[in-house]
């Protein structure tokens, strides 16, 4: 490992590493070690942030209840009671090693606007450059659907975007990511490298890829929040949660290899012959796109991840090729086949691109975000015309342009031109 180098490490810990699925006791033995992993990190140089779940959980074992409420206020009440024991229990822990920590508790809602969300990334910077090291959670007390990240998964990914961290590690209580169960089926294999997320070819509804009662996500939600970290340039690993110690076996072993210039399938092939030798435990990494074609800005970051989506634009083909070209042009309205939704303006849209203008929404293929112009009533009325027909048909035109260039993203692998 290159003794200059220092890296920025998100870990993401699920409610089952915290808490006993059974009895919802506290796992503290698994904790503490969590804790001494992040510390022996922290003190090599390297700047970690923790994305932990485990609130609702808490709250569940102060009340003594044993099955997750599905009522959403009685869900909420459960965080209230339950996060001040999680970070007090984590406080306590890191003050044994001398280790200063931080509670930062967020919803979507938070990072809604561009300000809110460079101000969130600017305290997460500082905390960081103090040699502080933050808990993030999602603020389960306020949470709704519409402003919720959806699980901590999703927010770790955010959060490892946010701050250009180089690597993510979502901690779980299976080793790896497998194609299939492995105890129903003999010819389940362990997924150890993924190139590119959407290439993958596994069963995630299975026992062995699935989540558990006291949290909220399985696989599934595993190769979203991977999805999202590796396009923003974040490699993303997948490890066993009961051995947090794997963390920095992992961490050194992807630092002292030296097969940068080994194609993906050698790569693998080093990395199974290294399992088998026990040099390092067995576990899946995903690569994050190199530095040269990640989302290079924060804005289109933002616009990507930060927001919620409110409704769809539907465009054809020539729209899709004049938004994505390197000297790319804002939306017009002339590229506009269809719209879906209830939206206002300078709300986030999704971007659907279909391949004719006759072809049903439902061939629809999402392709990026938008903030827009105007509302989506004003947009029904102008689909399809030219920019200059728009005063004529609403009465004014605020904008030639449904959405300003500026306010359009597109993932790396959907745009060269990024």
């Amino acid at each position: 490992m290159e003794e200059d180098k220092k890296y920025t490490i998100v870990v993401k810990i699920g409610s089952s590493s915290l808490v006993d699925v059974s009895t919802k006791e506290p796992r503290i033995a698994n904790m503490s070690l969590i804790v001494e992993t992040i510390v022996k990190l922290r003190r090599q140089g390297h700047k970690i942030i923790i994305v932990s779940s485990g609130a609702i959980a808490f709250g569940m074992k102060k009340t003594g209840l044993k099955t997750k409420p599905t009522k959403l206020s009685a869900i909420q009440a459960l965080a209230s009671i339950g996060q001040g024991s999680l970070i007090g229990l984590f406080d306590d822990l890191f003050g044994q090693l001398d280790q200063p920590i931080a509670q930062i508790l967020i919803t979507r809602n938070d990072i809604s606007d561009f300000t809110q969300y460079r101000n969130a990334t600017n305290t997460l910077s500082e905390l960081l450059d103090m040699g502080v090291i933050p808990i993030v959670n999602e603020n389960d007390t306020l949470s709704v659907a519409e402003i919720k990240f959806g699980d901590n998964d999703t927010l770790s990914a955010i959060t490892a975007g946010m701050i250009h961290a180089d690597y993510l590690f979502l901690m779980t209580d299976v080793e790896c990511l497998y194609t299939d169960n492995p105890r129903a089926n003999p010819n389940a294999k362990p997924v150890l490298l993924v190139d590119k997320v959407e290439n993958l070819s596994v069963e995630t509804g299975t026992e062995a890829n699935a989540g558990t009662s006291v949290g909220t996500g399985g696989m599934t939600t595993k190769l979203i929040a991977a999805e999202l970290a590796t396009n923003a340039g974040v490699d993303t690993i997948i490890s066993l949660s009961s051995k947090p110690g794997y963390i920095s076996n992992i961490f050194e072993h992807i630092q002292n290899s030296n097969n940068k210039n080994l194609s993906i399938e050698e790569q693998e092939q080093q990395i199974k012959e290294d399992i088998a030798a026990k040099k390092i435990p067995l576990h899946t990494r995903f690569l994050g796109l190199d530095r040269e074609s990640k989302i290079k800005s924060d804005r289109r970051f933002w616009l990507l991840h930060g927001l919620k989506t409110k409704g769809v634009l539907y465009i054809d083909q020539g729209c899709f090729e004049a938004l994505t070209r390197k000297d790319r042009a804002g939306l017009l309205p002339a590229g506009i086949v269809d719209v879906e939704g209830n939206f206002h303006e300078s709300e986030c849209v999704s971007i659907k691109v279909i391949p004719t203008k006759t072809s049903p929404l439902t061939e629809g293929l999402e392709v990026g975000r938008c903030r827009v112009n105007y509302s989506s009533a004003e947009i029904k009325l102008i689909r399809g015309v030219k920019s200059s027909e728009i005063e004529s048909k609403l009465g004014f035109a605020d904008s030639e342009y449904i959405a300003h260039r500026d306010n359009l993203a597109f993932p790396p692998l959907v745009s060269s031109g990024f």
